[in-house]
């Protein structure tokens, strides 16, 4: 992902996020760090997607978004399950 990428911020997601214990750095850095896809797909028209990655503390996240207006929209982010964190830590050599 590039590293410019703009983000559609608000009340609504942002508290969504922190009901999950993320932040909206952890979700930002997450995207920016070569994350790996998991799923694709559109719901109520809109396309959505999901990935698995790291924040910069090593924290391995679910993180769906989408775009809206340009901009990325964080729609939820959690920790990823045991099974999704050993994938991505397999997959990155780790």
């Amino acid at each position: 992902m590039e590293s410019e990428l703009q983000f559609d911020w608000d009340e609504a997601n942002t508290r969504h996020l922190q009901r999950h214990r993320v932040s909206r750095q952890e979700f930002e850095k997450l995207l920016q760090n070569e994350p790996l896809g998991l799923e694709y797909e559109t719901e109520t028209g809109e396309e959505r997607y999901k990935l698995l990655g790291a924040t910069r503390r090593g924290r391995v996240l679910v993180a769906i978004w989408t775009v809206r207006r340009g901009r990325v929209r964080a729609i939820a982010a959690y920790e990823a399950e045991k099974r999704l964190r050993a994938v991505y830590l397999e997959q990155r050599g780790e």
